[in-house]
């Protein structure tokens, strides 16, 4: 079996751990290549590389910069289909969400190519008498990006082509469990023309972690992934004199008004909850239905999700919704499901023992509604990532809200509503960073930041739009004075 190379210093290297971990394709339950779990040798290489090509990468023009960024996007969109066909091979979500997936991804690309309008500075003339002042944006360094398996695209996505664009040099750590897709994307980078050594690959798992962590010549890290270890990454890349954006999980709450649309409500929950089979942190995760709109809107929920299709997304027909990306994370969720059901929910729609006969070997679990949850069941509070909704009960829309305020999380929440005053009031009081009105997944286009609150993101400047470019970036304040002629220039005199 292939055991993937690091990219280092513009070369393909193979680590020199003896350790491996497969990686699977979730839809069978087989293994398609071996990824080796490096070391801080390995993080030390990569840095050592992009130190030496940052000078130069630096100095290039802006301009130059954003070329390579358009050459790369040109690449791939050429080799759109085949890599989405890899990130179902290797993550299990349909071809749809595949191409989702690498479509936003592409979008954070072209914003970058407007790198050399996104770094202008700020000027002011005669801040006193014959004295000007003004800012630069100049780039960090060497930087490093820690990466979860739920998009194998679009979250690396997120951090390297900005930080590039600025004139950073990139070392990614892409998650063990899907590295082929940015693999590839590497080469095409090659194609593009970005020298070597301003982006390098480096697989591995918690020694890689701690290394990019420590390296004193890493400025900056990125990072996605779970709550409890994105508070890890912070707190110890803060104690290492590093800048951290660190973006955890989430329960994020859709709220239901009795007035809302029972169609196109249905829809967008399915949409949100069960989408990539609701291993994503902008998932829909509870249901807060106020009043009569349970009874509108759940029982046609229930209708559209038992005629979803469930199965491998590896061939030419897809299914409605494909694998969890591994057993371990299946059994997972299945235990939650019989936790949330033991501690009083009443299950809708039962996931758990899924088969699916075209792909035994296959890790499933079909969307499931959980109803009569409330803060007593720890599934009210606990991040499945899997495709499961639970279901609440309030009377009032100040009632939702509370409940959706009550939790340590803030990436998203929704609300269903035809009342303008009633979003109006939702968007307002509702502790979350990322806020839909009649839209279940508000994830914001790459020109905005993805602002998750609270408990769902750790540090001061998120990743994509304009902070995305000051967290890659440093400012210098200029002030200048120029005297007359031959006033202090003693040394232009004959």
């Amino acid at each position: 079996m292939e055991v993937l190379p690091n990219l280092i210093g513009g070369q393909w290297c193979y680590s020199a751990a003896t350790e491996t971990v497969p990686v699977m394709n979730p839809s069978r339950g087989e293994v398609i290549a071996d990824v080796a779990l490096g070391s801080a040798a390995d993080v030390d290489l990569a840095v050592q590389g992009a130190l030496k090509a940052f000078p130069d990468w630096a100095a290039t023009p802006p301009n130059e910069r954003a070329q390579v960024m358009f050459r790369l996007k040109g690449l791939l969109e050429a080799e759109f289909e085949s890599l989405a066909r890899g990130i179902s091979r290797e993550h299990g979500k349909t071809l749809i969400e595949a191409k989702g997936d690498l479509r936003r991804g592409i979008e954070v690309v072209e914003y970058a190519c407007g790198v050399p309008t996104l770094m202008m500075g700020e000027s002011l003339e005669n801040i006193a008498r014959g004295i000007d002042c003004h800012t630069d944006r100049v780039p960090l360094g060497v930087v490093a990006g820690i990466c979860p398996f739920n998009f194998p695209a679009l979250v690396p996505m997120w951090m390297w082509p900005v930080a590039l664009a600025c004139g950073n040099c990139f070392v990614l750590k892409p998650s063990e469990k899907v590295p082929l897709t940015m693999q590839r994307v590497a080469e095409l980078m090659r194609m593009a023309g970005l020298p070597d050594g301003v982006f390098s690959i480096v697989h591995g798992g918690r020694e890689v972690v701690d290394a990019i962590l420590e390296h004193p010549e890493i400025k900056a890290i990125s990072f996605v992934g779970s709550t409890a270890v994105a508070e890890q990454i912070y707190r110890k890349g803060c104690h290492y004199g590093k800048r951290v954006q660190s973006a955890g999980g989430a329960k994020n709450f859709l709220v239901i008004l009795p007035d809302a649309d029972p169609g196109p409500t249905a829809t967008a929950l399915r949409d949100s909850a069960f989408g990539c089979a609701g291993e994503r942190c902008m998932a829909g995760s509870v249901a807060v239905c106020v009043g009569e709109a349970g009874d509108r809107v759940l029982p046609g929920l229930v209708d559209i999700i038992q005629q979803m299709k469930v199965g491998p997304t590896d061939g030419e027909a897809q299914p409605d919704m494909g694998a969890v990306i591994t057993a371990a994370h299946r059994d997972r969720v299945n235990e939650l499901i019989s936790l949330g059901e033991s501690k009083g929910g009443k299950v809708l729609a039962d996931g758990r023992g899924t088969s699916v006969a075209e792909a035994p070997g296959g890790f499933y679990v079909r969307p499931t509604i959980i109803d009569e949850v409330d803060y007593s069941n720890d599934i009210a509070t606990t991040e499945i990532f899997g495709p499961v909704l639970s279901v609440m009960r309030a009377k009032t829309l100040d009632e939702a809200i509370a409940a959706a305020n009550r939790q340590s999380y803030g990436n998203g929440a929704c609300v269903f509503t035809t009342s303008g005053k009633a979003a109006r009031e939702f968007r307002t009081r509702v502790s979350a960073g990322m806020v839909g009105v009649n839209v279940g997944v508000p994830a914001p286009m790459a020109y905005f930041p993805f602002t998750g609150w609270n408990a769902s993101f750790f540090g001061d400047l998120h990743m994509q739009g304009k902070e995305g470019v000051q967290f890659y970036t440093k400012q210098k304040t200029t002030t200048t004075r120029w005297f007359s002629f031959g006033e202090g220039d003693i040394w232009v005199k004959s």
